[in-house]
This record gives structure tokens, C-alpha cells and sequence, in this order.
């Protein structure tokens, strides 16, 4: 009599799991066509300052965020070329200064390496030490918590010591190249809260 051969069961193939393509190396991504493409995203404006050596010193930065609510943690994002960067990094702390849109006169001068960015603007020095210019919609005063290397960037993250709004005033925006304002079309609850994101 024959030995019947065991029969092994064949589990049916799962298409709900989408095969991802396999790269050896991450895709290179042209740096013009990221800026062009990343340039779609309308950002605010801030200009971050610090005390340095008994001097201020500041840079505008367009990659101002909030991190996080508790603890008060916001973020920026600052080049390696740039020349203010080590000042504020080794001062310990810094002011974020929020600009109106009608401060594209400040915005293109704390974007100028070399100039005399404070010459003629009014400021007085935050619980840090860090300068609160006169003409800022808002000011967050803050303590670097920590600063890491990303890519070409330094992701500089600052733990809130104080804060406070002067005036309502239109953010000032840089969209595509180019400077503009914001304009309510209809009333909302507000944005989500910082740490909201994934919820």
C-alpha cells in the first residue's frame, strides 16, 4: 500500500501590501528644482537676535516654528554658512523677533552679511539679554536648549523664558521669491496647537 504524500498548504498571496522599490542610494534631488518646488510654501519672517561680546547681533530667518507647548519649545533653522549663527550659539540665548509686513526694510537688512544691522533701530534687552526690537509685532525670548547638525542647516531649539505681543499687525511672508502680507477671508478657530500634528 503507498504512503500518500502530505500535501503543504499554499497561503494565498497578500495583496494589501504594497512592494516598495529597493534603491541602493538615496535619490539626488536637484537643489534648484527643491527650491523652486519648496518655494509653493509661503513662510514668516523673524529675525533672531543675541548679545555677543557686549555687542547685538541678528539674522532673519524664514524657518521660525513652534515645537512644542510643554515645555515652551520653539525652533529655527540656521545655515552653515552662516556668519551670526556661531555668535548666537555660543551667546546661550536669543530673542525671535516677528516682523510685520511692513518691515521688509529690516527683513532685507538682517539678511545682509557685513552691514551694520542696528544702526538706527530701536531695541531694549529681554530677561535674556537678547534684544527686543522696537518695531516687532511679537518677541519670544528664549534659552537654547540644543542645536544639532542637519544636512546644511543647524536646527537650533529654544526653551521659552518669556514672550509677549506688541501690536496686531500683518505677518510679513515670503512666498516664491518675493515679500507680501495676509489678507483674513474668513474667520477660524485658530491653527492646531504645537504638538498637534499626528493626532
Amino acid at each position: 500500500m503507498s504512503k500518500s504524500t502530505p500535501v503543504t498548504a499554499i497561503a494565498p498571496p497578500d495583496r494589501t501590501r504594497k512592494e516598495w522599490p529597493k534603491h541602493s542610494a538615496p535619490a539626488t534631488i536637484d537643489p534648484a528644482r527643491f527650491r523652486d518646488v519648496l518655494g509653493h510654501y509661503p513662510t514668516g519672517i523673524v529675525v533672531i537676535t543675541a548679545m555677543h561680546e557686549q555687542a547685538p547681533v541678528g539674522m532673519a530667518v524664514g524657518s521660525f516654528t513652534s515645537v512644542s507647548l510643554t515645555p515652551a519649545l520653539v525652533g529655527f533653522f540656521a545655515t552653515r554658512e552662516s556668519t551670526t549663527w556661531p555668535k548666537v550659539r555660543e551667546a546661550g540665548t536669543f530673542c525671535v523677533n516677528v516682523l510685520g509686513e511692513e518691515h521688509q526694510d529690516i527683513c532685507r537688512l538682517f539678511a545682509t552679511r557685513g552691514a551694520d544691522k542696528f544702526a538706527g533701530l530701536g531695541w531694549e534687552p529681554g530677561d535674556s539679554g537678547a534684544p527686543i526690537l522696537d518695531d516687532a509685532a511679537a518677541w519670544i525670548d528664549c534659552r537654547l536648549d540644543r542645536a544639532e547638525e542637519l544636512g546644511d542647516h543647524y536646527l537650533a531649539l529654544g526653551r521659552v523664558v518669556d514672550l509677549g505681543a506688541k501690536r496686531a499687525s500683518g505677518p510679513l511672508i515670503f512666498y516664491r521669491g518675493d515679500y507680501g502680507g495676509y489678507r483674513r477671508r474668513s474667520a477660524v478657530n485658530g491653527p492646531p496647537a504645537a504638538g498637534a500634528a499626528g493626532r
